[in-house]
């Protein structure tokens, strides 16, 4: 009998571990999510729109500056006013002795360049130097800080037509494009820095900004950014229609995609890049265009179909969707930009793992 009772207990114990190794082994895992989840800041009206993301700390020096966030650039540009001592800024360059120096965090080398955006009438050229600094981006909304980055640190910046030092920080540039900058090719996007945890991609995927949120003021729109994708965001199953993007040797892959553009029954092929940067007017370049065209009237039909696939098809009216069309033999640009407006009809998503951009229609 104690034998029999022994061996009874036995089998109960036994039981009760399988019944609970059974039942661990249906426990669903945790989803994957993003890295972080930011919010931007929707700014302008009419044909004159930006989106910025806030910068809260540069090294270990707090801040509040706002970066335009730009997909048709790479890198960081900051203004070292107000970063660095102003006994360090000058209109000629950030003077210090030796190689490099060491300040409130933020390591400012001896190698200097200039960075142009834009084109001659409408750009601007920004002169500075190579630095390092870990950033913290977002604000009181939420936030999140890099690692020690590469940057451009910027002392002055000037209007290409006019020469005019502009204001400090007038164009402080958050640049995520894939690739490297061609002022330095240590610079890349600062998303790209990010240690991201298991399961997680590198870069970053871009909501749908809501046309109703630009403001004047600045408008704060929770949750448009989400640094890491996750295998949700890349399946197939989502909508996104990928790019493989094509690599240059100087500026490594560019994220300019090859495409077929028609307006008014004319068509054009050529590489495309989608811009946030590009905050009123899209550009289309065509060869066979007369020069001083200027903007396509009100009520014009334009679509953009990629190699993939991927199709966008807008009218422009008097104020929205502003499209201009140039001769790139006299523009000296070949790519076609379509501008902010195609960011509040699709979402946009970056690779930068495997080098490829994501598009879907919203």
């Amino acid at each position: 009998m104690k034998n029999n009772l022994t061996g009874l207990l036995c089998l109960v114990v036994l039981g009760l571990f399988s019944a609970s190794c059974k039942k661990s082994s249906n426990v669903t895992p945790a989803p994957i999510v993003p890295l972080k989840t930011l919010g931007l800041y929707q700014y302008g009206s009419g044909n004159n729109r930006r989106v910025f993301i806030p910068i809260s700390k540069v090294g270990t020096q707090a801040v509040t500056y706002y970066g335009v966030f730009d997909t048709g650039s790479t890198g960081l540009t900051l203004d070292a006013n107000g970063i660095l001592p102003a006994s360090m800024v000058t209109s000629s360059g950030i003077v210090f002795t030796g190689d490099s120096i060491n300040v409130n965090g933020i390591t400012v080398t001896s190698k200097t360049s200039t960075i142009s955006y834009g084109d001659k009438t409408n750009g601007t050229k920004e002169y500075g130097n190579l630095a390092y600094a870990p950033i913290t981006i977002g604000d009181q909304n939420g936030n999140i800080t890099t690692k020690r980055i590469p940057f451009f640190l910027y002392y002055k910046i000037v209007n290409n037509q006019t020469g005019v030092q502009l204001a400090a920080h007038a164009a402080d540039v958050f640049g995520v494009a894939t690739g490297i900058s061609y002022f330095n090719s240590a610079i890349g996007s600062p998303l790209s820095y990010f240690t991201l945890g298991t399961g997680l991609t590198n870069g970053f995927r871009l909501a749908v900004l809501n046309s109703s949120s630009f403001s004047s003021t600045g408008a704060y729109v929770s949750g448009l950014l989400s640094i890491g994708l996750t295998p949700t965001d890349l399946s197939s199953t989502t909508g996104f229609i990928m790019h493989p993007l094509i690599y240059n040797a100087s500026v490594g892959y560019s994220p300019n995609i090859p495409a077929t553009i028609t307006y008014n029954g004319q068509s054009v092929s050529g590489n495309v890049l989608f811009d946030t940067g590009t905050p009123s007017v899209s550009v289309i370049e065509d060869p066979k265009a007369t020069a001083g065209l200027g903007n396509l009237p009100a009520s014009s039909q334009v679509t953009v179909t990629t190699n993939r696939g991927f199709t966008y098809t807008y009218t422009t009216t008097g104020t929205i969707n502003l499209t201009a069309i140039q001769n790139p033999n006299i523009s000296g640009d070949y790519r076609t930009i379509f501008s902010i407006d195609f960011f509040t009809a699709n979402e946009y998503l970056m690779d930068y793992t495997n080098h490829r951009i994501g598009l879907k229609n919203n």
